[in-house]
């Protein structure tokens, strides 16, 4: 079974290579980008990913915004996507629904929590 693919995409460097570690452990295959325009090739390229895990402050286009850009077109609109941010819990769930992210989780990421959330979204994984 091909390992279901995860895009992460946050402009510090160490949560992107934390993430990667974290999810590359778990079984996943990641790709990372530093900016939401950056990784449109990994999005609407082949193969498509099966989950999105964006940063809210990001450099060009918020996070957020990224969001709601994806659920506005035809060919992204089913991947699902969490937001992450350094912001209150209230805040980041507030900001989740409003983008129309599926979910939110708070950074510092911790593997546990991280890798149960990813789960909930992508139930065939390990």
């Amino acid at each position: 079974m091909k390992p279901k693919r995860i895009i992460v995409i946050d402009d510090c460097r160490l949560t992107l290579a934390m993430a990667r570690d974290m999810l590359e452990n778990a079984g996943f295959e990641v790709l990372t980008a530093e900016s939401g325009i950056e990784a449109n090739p990994h999005i609407f390229g082949l193969p498509r990913p099966d989950l999105l895990l964006i940063d809210v402050e990001l450099p060009m286009l918020r996070g957020d915004r990224k969001v709601r850009l994806l659920k506005e077109s035809k060919s992204s609109r089913d991947i699902p996507t969490i937001l992450m941010s350094h912001k209150s819990p209230e805040g980041l769930e507030t900001l989740a629904h409003e983008s129309g992210a599926e979910g939110w989780i708070a950074k510092p990421l911790r593997p546990d929590v991280l890798v149960g959330l990813i789960r909930r979204f992508l139930p065939s994984t390990p």
